[in-house]
């Protein structure tokens, strides 16, 4: 059974690729997720790094959040897997689909520390992915949004089928699986959540080019 750690945003992309390496046997030792030199935000969908955490512990995964600058968040990654290549780990799980430059930059980043990447979502059919991550039966809520698409109204709305209707419906050109950046969103309960992430308090608010779901309490509870 290889070990391997999974590339963690908190999103329902790399949820549906950690639900998939599971299923096919890997052993899923740690979630990464890069953070702001801070420490406040995750780098990837700008959430709160302490809802990410208490997702982590919803899932029952250990977590490593890293604090990185743009200018080296690369060296950082490199050296994060370094360090999880010495406790064991040999591969890496990423939930990207469809953005080669992304996918290019990744193997550069696996190389050197070692690390095989697997990308299990790669290149497949949006609309299919997402049926898939709600028949399996996982919720998530769209945290951000790129303002000149959706409105903030999108913030905190359910991603299911009526969802999806919604944004096509718009004809915008967003895709279902947002994978441009159009949207994002937090997973909450699933299959492989030991419990529910209930979200308490949340507040709307706009930084630069994106509206956001500012989480401000959690709470775990039995599924």
């Amino acid at each position: 059974m290889e070990k391997v750690f999974a590339s963690w945003s908190g999103g329902k992309d790399c949820c549906l690729a950690l639900h998939r390496s599971i299923t096919k046997g890997m052993d899923v030792r740690f979630l990464v997720n890069m953070i702001t030199a801070d420490g406040k935000r995750s780098c990837s969908h700008g959430m709160s790094a302490a809802v990410v955490k208490k997702q982590a512990e919803a899932l029952g995964i250990s977590i490593v959040q890293k604090p990185t600058t743009g200018d080296n968040y690369g060296n950082v990654f490199t050296a994060t897997l370094k360090e999880l290549r010495q406790e064991g780990v040999t591969g890496g799980v990423f939930g990207d689909i469809d953005f080669s430059p992304h996918r290019e930059w990744i193997e550069k980043i696996c190389g050197p520390a070692g690390i095989t990447p697997h990308l299990p979502l790669w290149l497949e059919d949006q609309t299919k992915l997402m049926e898939e991550f709600l028949s399996d039966g996982y919720k998530a809520t769209v945290v951000a949004v790129r303002a000149d698409l959706l409105g903030k109204e999108a913030l905190g709305r359910i991603i299911d089928k009526e969802f999806l209707a919604y944004i096509k419906g718009l004809n915008k050109g967003i895709t279902p699986c947002g994978e441009a950046g159009e949207f994002h969103s937090l997973v909450i309960d699933g299959p492989l959540f030991k419990k529910r992430l209930v979200i308490k308090e949340s507040k709307k608010v706009t930084r630069g080019d994106h509206h956001f779901l500012e989480i401000l309490k959690t709470e775990l509870k039995p599924r």
